[in-house]
């Protein structure tokens, strides 16, 4: 709140620039990758550009501009109060929306800056992305590479296209493989652009991890005249056929991705910016918050829409770690107007950003919007899918449909050849975005809505599932970096409550902690709590939405919103701001695994029935595997007591064959609630006499279940040991056993059910001091 003034406020930023080299017949030109938002830029007091767009890079030609000494001075009008003029100018508008003031969708400039649920208001203002000079005789200002494969995938075809600035004679390429030339050619320059067809033949393609090679081509372009050397430049390619399937099917029409022939479940995370303020954001960071999905066997990012374009380094992660990028363009949660300057501006933005990312193996789709169909929906706006006349929804009170119905598909289709437009996200097929038989939906009806509990989320699915999440708080050390005061180190506090942006969050935390565990008022088993909450829901979402999908492809894909956090808080992320994992990381980790056995019984709501136990209940057990070749396997089930630890009836073990890329049914039983004593479901399957996958299903809810004497051992690593192993056990079965998260300090598993006799063993690396690393579970 203290720091709310800035956005209030004008900024100027000056610089005197380095002696500058001017060879004769060169341009001189100041490039601009990012100014946010509103800026005035002069040079020797001269205006050189006027911006308004954040999105938008700009290159400015100012040879002529030049002096002995040169100062470059920008200034930054406040966008907040700019916005609201904007605003204010077209009352005709219907300005509605969610999140932050309704001013904010006049302006392009990062959203979540305005304030969101789960962040907080920072009106931001400066070069947020770098500035700097260029000296040339003729340049490459744009590479691309067109391309197709094969529908064998035994051969790429395509064309390598040069734009050209200034004068030059000749263009050569060359595509690269591991250093070896593959293909080599050169042409003329012919108004400004020089074109190459080319063609290799048994290519390495590029595949998400886990189903292939990440391999990438370097295409490298130079520029020539008279013989010297102008320009060059590079991009790296990895070469993927990517197709969108949408079929009809007995539910609907299916929703899925097929890379390279293989139909690929999209189990991962939405991405927001991964800090409030950006320039904060390295390189590294990237690395880090991408490399822990991979670990997480996540295989898809969507880049929301209320944030930014990413950086060139995100996508150049995801394009060596094999990550699928869905990516948004940047409209969220509004009404957007679609007055002329502001529809040019967003067609070059979309020009703009299409063009510096569409080389990215990783893009797959682009999405016009975040819930901005949702916005039509709830504030009854005009639209009927059916009028196809693109000038006539600029007269409707939902003057946005031209821009995610006809600017952008147009940008993409015009710029990218090898990603696919989808007009929003949730969309489908003009549909109401709930329909669960099309396109994507974002199921908030567990958390928001009609707060359904989330034993049964499942059912709640559609056939791509791009958000859906449940909150929790993040770990001890995180909430003491924004908690000064001992007083405030309480699960209520008024500093806890302001570093939680979403609405109604005390009751929506209490009403699912209540309703399925004992409440606790200490902060740490506080904090325990909300975390094992949230894994359990967000474990129920994947495993049965993942089982659809080996089914009949019901379920394309599950992106848990969030993966990370913008700012030290409660939130929906499933690991915090400072990369500390919640107990929810690991417990996707486990369902998303290439093999993954699932137990699970049927739902019985106890608060309906006023608490009466069910006399009996139903339970399945199957095997999912993403693998494309059957694997042979051991599945187990036993039956173990939660009071004694001990078996109560003889375990049930199988040999089968696991079918590839799909989902194996493996047993259909029935527990006696009256008869029996209550007890654990425990799965496992075994590959090579190896444990691969571990599943535990309890009765429900844990508050009626007694969890005291759990008999835990935890043997670490001896004193001195930078890594080593963790050997877990229990005398009881032992619910959410979750380890500290240490900064530097990496675990194979957390989050852990334990089972007299089968013991776990996690690896742990980085560990530093004599400190055992601690831990809680459930009851403890």
């Amino acid at each position: 709140m203290a720091a709310e003034w800035v956005g209030e406020k004008s900024w100027s930023y000056r610089v005197d620039l380095p002696p500058i080299s001017r060879p004769e017949g060169s341009t001189v030109a100041l490039v601009f990758e990012g100014l946010d938002t509103f800026a005035h830029v002069r040079l020797n007091g001269e205006t050189i550009l006027n911006s308004d767009n954040m999105f938008m890079p700009y290159r400015v030609n100012v040879t002529n501009h030049l002096r002995g000494e040169n100062r470059l001075e920008i200034d930054f009008a406040p966008a907040l109060l700019r916005a609201r003029e904007i605003k204010a100018q077209h009352p005709d508008h219907k300005w509605v929306g969610f999140n932050g003031e309704m001013a904010r969708l006049a302006v392009r400039k990062a959203q979540y800056h305005w304030g969101w649920d789960w962040g907080p208001v920072l009106m931001t203002a400066g070069p947020w992305r770098p500035v700097r000079l260029e000296v040339y005789h003729a340049r490459i200002s744009d590479l691309r590479v067109d391309y197709s494969v094969a529908d064998n995938l035994s051969a790429v075809n395509g064309i390598v296209s040069a734009q050209v600035e200034g004068s030059a004679d000749m263009a050569g390429v060359a595509v690269e493989l591991a250093g070896e030339t593959v293909y080599e050619g050169t042409a003329k320059v012919h108004n400004g652009e020089a074109k190459m067809d080319f063609s290799i033949t048994q290519p390495s393609l590029w595949y998400p991890h886990g189903y292939g090679k990440q391999t990438q081509y370097t295409v490298r372009a130079s520029l020539e005249r008279n013989g010297d050397q102008l320009d060059k430049c590079s991009k790296t390619i990895g070469f993927r056929k990517a197709e969108l399937v949408q079929e009809q099917d007995e539910v609907g029409r299916s929703f899925y991705f097929r890379i390279n022939g293989i139909d690929t479940f999209c189990g991962g995370s939405d991405w927001i910016p991964g800090d409030s303020f950006l320039p904060r954001i390295t390189p590294d960071k990237y690395r880090q918050w991408l490399e822990t999905m991979v670990q997480g066997n996540q295989v898809m990012v969507r880049v929301w829409g209320g944030g930014i374009y990413e950086d060139d380094s995100f996508y150049d992660i995801c394009d060596e770690l094999g990550i699928l990028v869905w990516q948004d363009f940047m409209f969220g949660c509004g009404n957007y107007p679609a007055f002329p300057s502001f529809l040019s501006s967003v067609k070059e933005e979309a020009i703009a950003n299409v063009r510096r990312m569409r080389h990215h193996a990783s893009i797959v789709i682009w999405a016009g919007n975040n819930e901005d169909y949702q916005v039509q929906e709830q504030c009854n706006l005009e639209y009927d899918f059916s009028n196809k006349d693109p000038e006539s929804w600029l007269k409707t009170n939902f003057p946005a449909r031209h821009i995610y119905e006809k600017i952008l598909p147009e940008a993409v289709q015009q710029e990218c050849t090898n990603a696919v437009y989808h007009p929003g996200s949730p969309w489908g097929d003009g549909k109401v975005t709930s329909d669960p038989t099309v396109g994507d939906i974002h199921q908030w009806n567990v958390w928001h809505g009609t707060q359904e509990k989330y034993q049964i989320f499942e059912t709640l699915g559609g056939r791509f599932n791009s958000e859906f999440g449940m909150e929790a708080f993040p770990h001890i050390q995180t909430i003491q970096s924004f908690v000064s005061k001992a007083s405030e180190m309480h699960p209520q506090s008024h500093t806890l409550d302001f570093h939680n942006k979403a609405d109604g969050h005390e009751r929506r935390i209490a009403t699912y902690i209540i309703e399925n565990f004992r409440l606790t008022t200490g902060l740490e088993a506080y904090i325990h709590l909300t975390q094992l909450m949230q894994a359990e829901a967000l474990m129920f979402a994947y495993r049965g939405w993942r089982r659809q999908w080996g089914q009949k492809r019901y379920c394309g894909g599950a992106l848990v919103w969030q993966i990370n956090d913008c700012w030290p808080g409660t939130s929906w992320a499933i690991i915090d701001y400072y990369l500390r994992k919640k107990a929810a990381y690991y417990a996707l980790s486990r369902v998303l695994s290439p093999i993954a056995i699932g137990v699970q019984r049927e739902h019985h709501d106890w608060s309906v029935v006023h608490a009466r136990p069910a006399k009996s209940s139903r339970f399945h057990m199957w095997v999912v595997s993403n693998q494309t070749k059957p694997i042979t396997a051991t599945v187990e089930l036993r039956y173990v007591s939660i009071e004694s630890g001990q078996d109560i009836k003889p375990a049930f073990t199988k040999d089968i064959s696991v079918t590839p890329n799909g989902t194996t049914d493996i047993l259909d039983g029935m527990v006696d609630n009256v008869a029996d004593e209550p007890y654990v479901l425990a799965a496992r399957v075994f590959v090579s006499g190896q444990v691969v996958s571990r599943d535990a299903d309890w009765p429900q809810p844990y508050k009626y279940l007694s969890f005291a004497d759990r008999g835990v051992e935890v043997r670490q690593p001896n004193h001195g040991q930078k890594e080593g192993t963790m050997l877990v056990s229990a005398k009881r079965p032992t619910k959410g056993l979750v380890f500290e998260e240490r900064d530097g300090v990496r675990l194979s598993d957390s989050a852990i059910d334990v089972i007299p006799g089968d013991d776990q063993i996690i690896q742990v690396s980085g560990l530093t001091g004599s400190t055992p690393l601690g831990y809680r579970y459930l009851g403890m």
